[in-house]
């Protein structure tokens, strides 16, 4: 073999290495940065980062919180319901919503009245979505956790009652105490003035048709709601709790 055949054996030898090496080279290369990039594994379907709670985890929108879910549904007070879902934006005051314990800022919200608080609440309001984002919650508990923030800022709200954990106090649910109450946080919106029609707070001459055929009947029709009034008066607690708001309502004006 000439010297001349021997170079060109080597040439076309390390041409083919330099070929080899591409073909295997670039495939690990790629590899070795799919890796870098995914910190250092592939993703994998069976890996506990890809199951549906740990997608849903780092998916959830910021500023919404995951309602805490240790007690049986509807049953969480407003304290619970505000620490689980309305702390996010409440603590701070993000986009707008007046902080917990802000006098000035709850105020204006807190002249509107309960009822009207509460249906903001659950409707959403402004940047405030539906229940504050928490679809699960019930009216009551949203209800409740109002009432734990208004009061918190000067307010005198009554948190509805929690169903069954109340019913040995029923009987003791006093009209000068609670319907009192609940009057001066629902009902004097309309009752005080005679807005929309409704019989002034002590007007004998305003309630005295409404209660001819007796006080449990004038009740019955004001928990059902009639004309412009809405079922017990938008106010979300229990009948019996409204019960009491009534009976007090109408004993001003015997």
């Amino acid at each position: 073999m000439s010297e001349a055949q021997a170079e060109s054996q080597m040439s076309a030898k390390g041409l083919i290495g330099i070929i080899l090496a591409a073909i295997i080279g670039i495939p690990v290369f790629i590899y070795l940065v799919i890796k870098l990039a995914t910190g250092g594994m592939m993703l994998d379907a069976a890996s506990p980062s890809m199951t549906n709670e740990a997608i849903a985890a780092r998916v959830q929108p910021v500023g919404f919180a995951k309602l805490d879910e240790s007690g049986p549904p509807g049953s969480r007070n407003g304290k619970a319901v505000y620490e689980s879902v309305c702390l996010s934006c409440h603590d701070a005051g993000l986009a707008g919503a007046p902080k917990f314990a802000d006098v000035g800022a709850w105020a204006a919200r807190l002249s509107k009245g309960f009822a009207t608080l509460v249906d903001h609440a659950n409707k959403g309001f402004n940047a405030m979505p539906a229940k504050g984002g928490a679809a699960d919650l019930t009216d009551d508990e949203v209800a409740r956790a109002v009432a734990y923030m208004g009061n918190a800022a000067g307010g005198k709200f009554t948190e509805p009652a929690v169903a069954g954990a109340a019913a040995g106090a029923v009987a003791k649910i006093d009209p000068a105490v609670k319907g009192k109450e609940i009057y001066d946080s629902v009902c004097m919106a309309c009752h005080t003035s005679g807005a929309a029609g409704a019989p002034k707070f002590g007007d004998k001459a305003a309630w005295a048709p409404r209660l001819k055929d007796g006080v449990e009947a004038a009740i019955k029709i004001a928990i059902a709601g009639k004309g412009a009034m809405p079922a017990k008066g938008g106010y979300s607690g229990s009948d019996e709790e409204f019960h009491a708001a009534a009976e007090y309502l109408i004993g001003s004006a015997k």
